[in-house]
């Protein structure tokens, strides 16, 4: 036999051995945009923390919230919306790699915890829109995968006048999907971090953050009995040990 037909029948036997729903679902994709936090009013759902690091100057970081909204994503008609946008203002005592965390939190028995958000269906981009003041900072976004492991990934700089769309693409190398029922295996979002340069001034500045958003793959390829692997149907069933 030719060596090209060799190669050819090592590679169907290889393609035969794989589950057949992961090559379907890579194939078939329902790509839907999904707004994780808008930090508006009527959908503030969720608490969110911002602490400093080493020299965070004392009294900062503070949080707040604005009533105001990216022109390009609104438009400018004010009347009548209740959208608002997250602020934070800091200062440190010293120039460095200092940094600034922003993370989604939750209270249990009067203690603050973070409370990671989950992402729903395989992300593909992730995007928030920023307001920056032209200092030479930059942000991380902090997404944790079904192992635990935690991937760093970077959104790009903050030297930048007003709002900005900062967007990025996730890795493929990031797991989402497993050979095993359930086959999905989503993102949480932990964190945002804001880093500041060595060589930037850190003495007094402000941020804002509106719209946090992902673009994901809702598709899942049906099979009989998938109801039983549903997070929330698993959850019903063996919350209380199965009685």
């Amino acid at each position: 036999m030719k060596r090209g037909g060799i190669l050819f029948l090592c590679l169907f036997f290889v393609v035969s051995l794989l589950p057949p729903v992961l090559s379907a679902d890579e194939a078939t994709q329902n790509l839907v945009s999904r707004i994780l936090e808008s930090f508006d009013p009527a959908d503030k759902a969720r608490e969110w923390y911002v602490q400093g690091s080493k020299f965070v100057t004392e009294g900062y970081p503070e949080l707040a919230y604005a009533q105001s909204w990216p022109y390009a994503l609104f438009g400018n008609n004010r009347e009548g919306n209740d959208y608002q946008v997250l602020g934070i203002h800091a200062k440190f005592d010293r120039q460095g790699y200092n940094y600034i965390e922003i993370i989604p939190v939750k209270r249990e028995g009067g203690e603050v915890i973070p409370d990671p958000i989950p992402i729903p269906g395989r992300v593909k981009e992730f995007d928030l829109w920023v307001w920056g003041t032209r200092f030479d900072y930059y942000l991380e976004l902090y997404l944790e995968d079904y192992k635990g492991i935690v991937h760093v990934l970077d959104l790009g700089n903050m030297n930048f006048t007003g709002w900005k769309n900062l967007r990025i693409q996730i890795p493929s190398y990031i797991p989402q999907l497993v050979e095993y029922i359930p086959y999905l295996k989503g993102l949480e979002l932990l964190k945002i971090v804001l880093w500041t340069r060595p060589h930037e001034s850190v003495s007094d500045f402000y941020m804002y953050i509106d719209q946090i958003k992902v673009l994901t793959d809702m598709f899942v390829s049906r099979f009989d009995g998938d109801d039983l692997a549903l997070p929330e149907k698993v959850s019903e069933v063996w919350s209380e040990g199965g009685e």
